[in-house]
């Protein structure tokens, strides 16, 4: 099988022109298409999803928004193909895709050791100079170890001629059919609307999707969830703001994890931002959430003991002890404003080569903890007002 790849790759190099190759990415996320996009994407989507769920009929099986979305997105292993029941063509995409990647893997070996023959080469040079430089000092020995350099140094540029040569026709394999998929994928393209209502002719006879189920919840797991009041509604209102808000991040980070995988291992480009972009969204979005967690009851509690109290006495638990969550949320809210205007003053910067700014994830410590505590005050207030009506 090897042999047969590279006697195909030896062949591509032969025949292929030399800009069939697969480009390296150079694309860095910047920093005022991080920031926005962290407002607008949520925005955007919750108003999509707002529209989806208001929507009245029935709802196609096959749609050509997802069709082209697919193409887009993962085209290069026919996933659009799937979609629209012309499997066979999908494996064909999927198999180019694996030919693809196989000969990335090639070619990063052969890059490693393109490097390595460099290096060596750049050693053999350095010795004959060394060596020569040597010999006219009149060093004993140096007439002996310039001509065993100048012995190697031929080698050495025969093994880095044939790296370079490895490279190129690993290069020429992948490029060449990573273009066979762009063209396959530029055919598909005028060819989906015929595609889809094929599919949509094959698919008739079956019933209609599933309606979209919105599930909701209450605020709390007993009946303090019935107890409302202008605090209660405000807090309730900007925590389960905030937690749908944060939640669709995690999409954000479908697409930015997608992008790295793809450069990493099919164009051998990986990022020195993904990683970190997301590290710290996902800070951001616990400390955010953190309201919207206490207001459905998903904090981690140890309630062997609450459990086996009565009622009333669960609820004077939960008003005593709600001293320790008012100071350690007044506390994460000081030291994260603290921390904030700090980061503000000095205009701080992540250590990486990326040097995002430091200032905005500061804030949502202090942010993510006013609105806890708005969250934690109308939770007290319900715990009061139940606590009387249990003792009336």
């Amino acid at each position: 099988m090897t042999a047969i790849a590279e006697t195909v790759a030896l062949w591509m190099h032969a025949v292929l022109p030399g800009w069939i190759r697969l480009p390296s990415l150079t694309f860095e996320m910047p920093h005022l298409m991080y920031w926005p996009g962290l407002i607008l994407f949520p925005l955007i989507a919750m108003y999509m999803v707002k529209r989806e769920e208001q929507r009245i009929g029935p709802r196609e099986r096959v749609t050509a928004q997802i069709s082209y979305l697919l193409w887009l997105t993962a085209g290069f292993v026919g996933l659009h193909r799937f979609y629209l029941r012309t499997v066979s063509m999908g494996f064909v995409y999927v198999a180019l895709f694996v030919l693809v990647l196989y000969g990335n893997k090639h070619a990063g070996a052969a890059r490693n050791g393109t490097s390595e023959a460099h290096n060596a080469l750049k050693g053999v040079e350095f010795n004959i100079e060394r060596f020569a430089k040597a010999l006219e000092k009149g060093r004993d020995g140096a007439a002996e170890k310039l001509a065993m350099a100048k012995q190697a140094l031929e080698p050495a540029r025969e093994h880095m001629a044939q790296m370079n040569l490895d490279l190129d026709q690993w290069s020429a394999f992948s490029g060449g059919f990573a273009a066979v998929v762009v063209i396959l994928l530029m055919i598909d393209f005028f060819l989906l609307p015929g595609m889809r209502r094929r599919c949509l002719v094959l698919e008739a006879h079956m019933p209609p999707p599933a309606e979209y189920i919105v599930m909701q919840r209450g605020t709390l797991d007993d009946a303090r969830s019935d107890i409302h009041t202008p605090v209660t509604r405000l807090a309730d209102g900007i925590s389960g703001w905030c937690g749908h808000f944060v939640a669709y991040w995690s999409i954000i980070a479908v697409f930015v994890y997608y992008y790295e995988v793809i450069a990493r291992y099919v164009f051998n480009s990986p990022t020195n931002w993904a990683h970190e972009s997301m590290f710290l969204m996902f800070g951001m979005q616990y400390l955010l959430s953190g309201a919207f967690a206490l207001r459905e009851g998903s904090h981690v509690r140890v309630d062997v003991l609450h459990e086996q109290l009565s009622i009333r006495a669960q609820v004077l638990t939960d008003i005593v002890s709600s001293f320790f969550f008012f100071v350690f949320t007044l506390t994460l809210m000081v030291t994260g404003a603290i921390f904030a205007l700090d980061s503000i003053q000095v205009l701080e910067v992540s250590f990486t080569e990326w040097a995002i700014q430091f200032w905005p994830v500061k804030m949502t410590i202090a942010l993510g903890a006013l609105v806890l505590l708005l969250q934690g005050i109308a939770k007290l207030s319900r715990d009061v007002i139940y606590f009387r009506r249990l003792g009336a």
